[in-house]
């Protein structure tokens, strides 16, 4: 459906997303990320990872430890950016944000990329390498370069060779979600033609152990939406899109961020408001600014993380504003939960199931919780598709919606 005129939706034309490309434990690239959709295939493994010694499963990107940063680049060089530049190399995305510098100038090209934990990894190897004298840390480390939370940022910045604006956006969990609405107002305030939104988060043992110690991390690979899902399961990735803003949409031409919604409901630290008043907001949100209605929506992929708390919350903010009937389906069964970076992951797989018209099925999981009213699918299907939301929530109630869909004319 095209969306309809409401006082938001006047100023807010939809985006064009010309270019995208991730990296998950899945597998690098669109290519092994739709062969995982099509399959249901969990990237989720009992693997080691540093010196963990936790009884969990985790999602880990395969090579990074062989992959290297340009020399030029060298300062920024951690297991966070060496996400972030896997991802770059892939699907011609690197190439794709060429061409659009040469049609609108690096300056006009900004970069909005998310993440929660950066290289904290970096700096606890770091703080095991201090001086047994005088405690000093090694000579090498350079937290400007790495932990630093603008790092991820200024390093795509770099790489990419734009000059655009760039900043940073750490919101916990709805990090790399944010990055599209940060975009969309700097379109908006004629600042920048396109941007390069993304996120990127790996694994360190801050988040391992600060997750365990939550009660929150799951023994075995998480199960969203399940009657008997304890926890989550951490994933590491690295996503990235290119947006453009374009006159004219025409039938066919691919997807395009039709709205993005926030609210912040504050209800806690760590736990979702009972009710999941803050994601009903940031759904209302997104459909106001696409000028849809909750009709209008085929498919939700839900921010699902597999604790009681939040799968929940979310499930009474879902049914609460868009009914009982729209399929839903959580990704975090393959991915893990990316954190900073699920946004953006959980993004493309938005875009991939309208683009490909299939319905994501959710993995480990067995058997739907009955308390739950959701329309949720544990079988990936073939499925007609124009419009996608997908949810991101952090702690502290931060919260982001985004609506994607296929145009059926012109805008």
């Amino acid at each position: 459906m095209i969306p309809h005129e409401t006082e938001a939706a006047r100023f807010l034309k939809p985006i064009r997303l010309s270019a995208y490309t991730l990296a998950t434990c899945l597998g690098a690239g669109l290519e092994a990320t739709r062969e995982a959709l099509r399959t249901g295939a969990s990237g989720l493994r009992s693997a080691p990872f540093d010196t963990l010694d936790l009884e969990t499963y985790t999602g880990q990107i395969e090579g990074l430890e062989q992959v290297c940063l340009p020399t030029a680049l060298a300062a920024y060089d951690c297991r966070n950016n060496r996400a972030a530049e896997r991802a770059l190399r892939l699907d011609g995305f690197e190439q794709a944000v060429a061409a659009a510098s040469a049609r609108h100038g690096p300056a006009r090209i900004g970069v909005f990329i998310g993440t929660s934990t950066a290289g904290i990894l970096q700096t606890e190897q770091a703080y095991r390498r201090r001086d047994p004298a005088d405690g000093s840390l090694p000579p090498g480390f350079d937290y400007r370069g790495t932990q630093n939370t603008f790092s991820v940022a200024t390093f795509v910045r770099a790489r990419l060779r734009l000059e655009g604006p760039c900043s940073a956006v750490s919101t916990a969990c709805s990090s790399s979600a944010k990055v599209f609405a940060s975009a969309q107002r700097f379109m908006r305030a004629g600042l920048i033609d396109a941007a390069v939104v993304g996120g990127v988060d790996t694994l360190c043992l801050t988040t391992l152990y600060g997750f365990n110690s939550l009660q929150l991390l799951s023994r075995e690979p998480c199960r969203p939406y399940d009657a008997r899902r304890d926890g989550i399961s951490i994933g590491e990735g690295a996503a990235f899109i290119l947006l453009e803003r374009a006159d004219d949409a025409v039938e066919g031409e691919g997807v395009w961020l039709l709205g993005a919604g926030e609210s912040c409901d504050a209800h806690h630290m760590s736990a979702p408001h009972p009710e999941g008043l803050g994601a009903r907001l940031a759904m209302s949100a997104a459909l106001e600014a696409a000028g849809l209605g909750p009709g209008d929506v085929d498919y939700v992929n839900l921010h699902g993380t597999g604790t009681p708390s939040n799968d929940a919350a979310e499930d009474k903010a879902v049914v609460g504003l868009l009914g009982s009937a729209i399929p839903c389906s959580s990704t975090k069964g393959m991915t893990g939960h990316t954190l900073g970076a699920a946004g953006a992951v959980e993004a493309i797989l938005t875009v991939l199931a309208l683009a490909d018209g299939r319905i994501p099925g959710s993995a480990g999981t067995r058997e739907v919780d009955p308390a739950l009213g959701a329309c949720y699918q544990k079988e990936g299907r073939p499925a007609a598709l124009a419009v996608g939301m997908s949810n991101s929530f952090g702690f502290g109630g931060s919260n982001c919606s985004l609506v994607f869909g296929r145009l059926p004319r012109a805008a």
